[in-house]
């Protein structure tokens, strides 16, 4: 699905060297990350989810390529896909290239040898290239190294056998709410959309929403504004109602204004921010948080905003 591809490609975009790291299995010492290689500079003919990263490896410049699949390909099959990709790669840009590719699902890529073989006499081929399978990475090491532009694929990754699925998810959105990246709300948008592979969304959102109101002020980093709005309508309810009840509403408040800015991040992976935020008026008439949920799980499975829209429109219908 186009939006998992988008959501992997973002994280590598805003956090080349955690993927480096991953590459190099986290021995950095000697490499430097110079830029990520976007598709279309300088067009290559390769698959719309890969990424390039040029970096400089013991004193040489080089090119380590991530591809994304949430599962096995067949036609043609990954491995001759692959081989595709890394000539094409040097063709293009003359530099070594340090290949993977990274598995999100469950059960994808195990059959995935890791390399191209040709065996004909004196014409032989050998390609090699690295396998990820997140259902194998040990997922508390990453959270323990925070490395923020892996943590939204944890809740993918293997969890300690101490705990349960939904135990570990909840560790995931913890950690992810402690890193201190730009823009919260898209960044546990993007651990939603991949967790979504496994988990249910409406579980997902519902930890989210508890976790991020553990401690006041409530989601003062997804949207200070909006949840600012929220907080002073809680105020003015407390007056009238009692501080305790003014500051249940203020929570119900900053829930709603999450859940808004989730979706709003949501559908921006299906097109253009901007578009994606046309949205918004509509979105801020809704006072029902359960319906806000349900429209968030609306955002997970179209397409297209037009889509969305149409859901959105019929709700109000």
């Amino acid at each position: 699905m186009a939006s998992f591809d988008t959501t992997s490609k973002k994280q590598v975009e805003t956090n080349p060297q955690d993927f480096v790291h991953l590459c190099f299995k986290f021995g950095l010492e000697n490499i430097t990350v110079l830029e990520v290689i976007t598709p279309e500079q300088p067009t290559v003919e390769m698959h719309q989810a890969d990424t390039l990263i040029k970096v400089l490896y013991e004193g040489t410049e080089a090119l380590v390529h991530f591809e994304f699949q949430t599962a096995d390909s067949y036609d043609p099959e990954m491995s001759l896909r692959m081989a595709g990709y890394i000539i094409r790669a040097i063709e293009v840009y003359r530099l070594p290239v340090y290949s993977n590719v990274l598995y999100l699902g469950p059960d994808a890529g195990r059959n995935d040898p890791g390399k191209f073989t040709q065996n004909l006499e004196n014409h032989n081929i050998s390609i090699e290239y690295q396998v990820f399978r997140l259902s194998e990475i040990d997922g508390q090491t990453i959270l323990d190294l925070k490395l923020a532009g892996l943590v939204p694929f944890t809740p993918l990754m293997k969890h300690p056998s101490d705990i349960d699925a939904e135990q570990w998810l909840r560790r995931c959105v913890q950690i992810a709410d402690s890193i201190d990246v730009p823009n919260k709300p898209e960044y546990l948008g993007s651990l939603t959309v991949l967790g979504n592979l496994i988990y249910d969304s409406q579980t997902i959102l519902d930890i989210i929403s508890e976790e991020t109101m553990q401690h006041p002020p409530i989601v003062e980093y997804v949207a200070p504004q909006a949840h600012e709005r929220g907080r002073q309508k809680g105020i003015q309810q407390g007056r009238q109602q009692g501080i305790q009840q003014g500051r249940q509403q203020g929570i119900q408040q900053g829930a709603q204004e999450t859940t808004r800015e989730i979706i709003l991040e949501t559908l921006a992976l299906r097109g253009q921010t901007e578009d994606a935020q046309t949205l918004r008026p509509a979105l801020e008439k809704i006072d029902d948080l359960q319906r806000l949920k349900q429209l968030f799980q609306v955002a997970m499975q179209v397409e297209t905003l037009e889509e969305f829209t149409q859901a959105l429109n019929e709700n109000s219908e």
